[in-house]
């Protein structure tokens, strides 16, 4: 049966944690057909994204490594110049467009694809993500973040999404402990919090979709409550 999941969350909840244990799960004791993916990692270009979005002030070649030249730069701009000039220090519409870009290319070649033949497809972030950092956390106009979002997925929206909430003090002190080196995780905490408030209003606003669950629980105590309502979604066809 065709089933898209999504799981989102702040900085340390567990999301992905709890993404592969599910797809194990859903795998072993349903014999289930399972698709993990992430974003903006998977395809390709969405893990040359993820790179420099997480750490846009290091050098990062995106392009082949022959000595090939552009046509419309000047010679003396090589290959690996060109990040540094395009991509450094990336402005609030410039994220939400590199995340929209490796999110189409998701949908296209990945998710879209493993619908259509019946599989189950489960997703460490998707739209919801961009809502939640890009509009609440980072201050974009919503409905600008709602229109590339639509682009990006052509409207596929996923059937059940778990949101892993946490307090980003306890989050971020739980993954990174004093260092924090990823360009997302060094925002101040008020960014986190938005974050959080953005998350808990998109779920408020379509429960029909979302599973609200506390992630300063134990990991299998969340696994179990994640596994309830699968199984009841499961069971609803």
């Amino acid at each position: 049966m065709a089933l898209f999941i999504t799981f989102e969350g702040g900085e340390g909840s567990g999301k992905s944690t709890q993404a592969k244990i599910l797809v194990e799960r859903l795998r072993t004791e349903k014999n289930l057909h399972v698709i993990p993916v992430e974003e903006p990692g998977t395809t390709l270009l969405g893990k040359m994204l993820k790179a420099w979005l997480a750490h846009q002030d290091s050098a990062l070649t995106l392009l082949p490594k022959p000595d090939t030249q552009l046509l419309l730069l000047e010679s003396s701009i090589n290959d690996e110049l060109l990040p540094n000039i395009l991509l450094h220090g990336a402005a609030p519409r410039t994220e939400l467009l590199a995340f929209t870009i490796a999110r189409s290319q998701l949908v296209e070649e990945v998710i879209l694809p493993n619908l259509k033949n019946n599989n189950v497809v489960i997703c460490d972030r998707y739209a919801d993500s961009t809502t939640a950092y890009q509009a609440y956390g980072r201050g974009l106009d919503l409905k600008l973040v709602e229109v590339a979002n639509r682009i990006a997925t052509q409207g596929l929206k996923p059937d059940f999404t778990v949101l892993l909430d946490l307090p980003p003090e306890e989050g971020i002190s739980r993954k990174f402990g004093t260092k924090k080196t990823d360009h997302f995780e060094q925002q101040e905490l008020g960014f986190h919090q938005r974050v959080r408030k953005g998350y808990l209003k998109l779920a408020a606003d379509d429960p029909e979709r979302w599973l609200v669950v506390d992630a300063s629980q134990s990991r299998e105590k969340i696994a179990e409550i994640i596994w309830r309502s699968v199984n009841q979604l499961l069971s609803r066809g």
